[in-house]
């Protein structure tokens, strides 16, 4: 019941700022949670701890914000999972079932979809494709992944940590990355692609 009370009063201390919430019924703040101008918050969404939200924000649904920094004019989720120590850089977006933890997305910057990034530094205007896995642990400690200004991931990549991915590189799709990656380089790793004609399963 108290936290029904706290939940309410933080509910209306937001509208009444001037936060546009559909359902907002079904969002729950933390009394660290700071919100600016012109915000949008869609239902289930969930902020724990101290979480600081810049003007011209559109959170969608089904998203969840612990401990982080969000700067002006970012879009975040549905579905976007921000874990502590995280920072969204101004214009960035954060797209559908994207978890982000303890990393910095620069200016500009897209995770559109399905993808993991940790341990990570995110230039700016860098596109990170779909199904994109920073690969920062291997099992004993942690590794950072620095991926520089306007560099494009192709879809389906891993990039291993530690690694440098240097300005204005391309990383094609499918690949496996384990090695620094030089400026304006074109990267790939991939398994030659086989196909046997006319093939029978056997029985």
């Amino acid at each position: 019941m108290k936290q029904d009370l706290i939940q309410k009063r933080l509910r209306n201390k937001f509208i009444n700022k001037g936060v546009k919430m559909t359902a907002p019924d079904t969002i729950f703040f933390s009394n660290k949670t700071k919100i600016g101008k012109n915000v949008t918050i869609e239902p289930y969404v969930v902020f724990i701890g101290s979480v600081d939200i810049k003007d011209n924000i559109i959170i969608k649904s089904f998203s969840h914000l612990e401990d982080v920094k969000v700067e002006n004019n970012v879009s975040i989720g549905p579905y976007a999972r921000l874990r502590p120590g995280s920072i969204l850089r101004e214009g960035s977006r954060i797209g559908n079932f994207v978890e982000v933890k303890k990393s910095k997305i620069g200016k500009n910057s897209k995770v559109n979809h399905l993808s993991y990034i940790g341990d990570a530094t995110i230039g700016k205007n860098v596109n990170i494709g779909a199904g994109t896995i920073t690969c920062n642990y291997d099992g004993i400690k942690k590794s950072k992944t620095f991926i520089q200004d306007k560099v494009f991931i192709g879809s389906n990549t891993s990039l291993v940590a530690p690694i440098t991915i240097k300005e204005q590189s391309i990383v094609g799709a499918g690949s496996v990355i384990t090695k620094n990656i030089n400026k304006k380089s074109l990267a790939l790793s991939r398994a030659k692609q086989i196909e046997i004609k006319n093939y029978k399963r056997k029985k």
